[in-house]
């Protein structure tokens, strides 16, 4: 009679799990669909509040705009294992015209974003606003190679899982391209 049980209970249980898994939706708002942090061609500043880390990017393509991209973040509370920010910092900027990689400094995690479009280059420079916690970001770092895939595809990266964090970006730049 147990085993009976067992072998039709199991399959609803995996199931019901692959359900919980497929509907979980992280907190995050970007704010109304039309809701960008910029405007094409334009600067902007965009950071948490504090305490906040990016948790999730959104970005449109437009090559008629200059080949520029609209951007929208979306902020979460870091984890309370990582206790309390630190110290927050702006690091070095990386110019645009240039293929570049960055993380953090000093174990630092993303917290905001600062760009400005250069039209001469048809892209963008880049500086992140990084944050350092009281106890130290347990991490296997790696870098996510799928958005987005080629360069005028849109982009919208969600960190699903909890406990896991931006901690840098990298680009590609092709003078062909722009």
């Amino acid at each position: 009679m147990d085993i009976f049980l067992l072998c039709v209970f199991l399959p609803l249980v995996t199931v019901a799990w692959g359900q919980y898994s497929d509907y979980y939706y992280g907190p995050y708002n970007y704010g109304d669909n039309d809701e960008w942090v910029n405007v094409y061609r334009q600067g902007f500043n965009f950071q948490c509040p504090h305490g906040q880390v990016i948790v999730a990017v959104r970005s449109v393509f437009s090559k008629k705009e200059g080949s520029d991209r609209l951007w929208n973040y979306a902020c979460m509370p870091a984890s309370q294992s990582l206790g309390e920010p630190t110290e927050c910092w702006w690091e070095e900027i990386n110019r645009a015209g240039t293929e570049w990689y960055q993380t953090c400094s000093n174990n630092g995690l993303v917290a905001g974003f600062q760009s400005q479009y250069f039209p001469s280059v048809l892209d963008r420079e880049w500086q992140f606003y990084c944050c350092r916690y009281s106890r130290r970001c347990p991490y296997s770092c790696w870098l996510t190679t799928e958005y987005p895939g080629h360069y005028g595809e849109d982009m919208d990266m969600i960190m699903y899982t909890y406990d896991y964090y931006i901690r840098g970006a990298t680009t590609t730049f092709s003078a062909v391209h722009r």
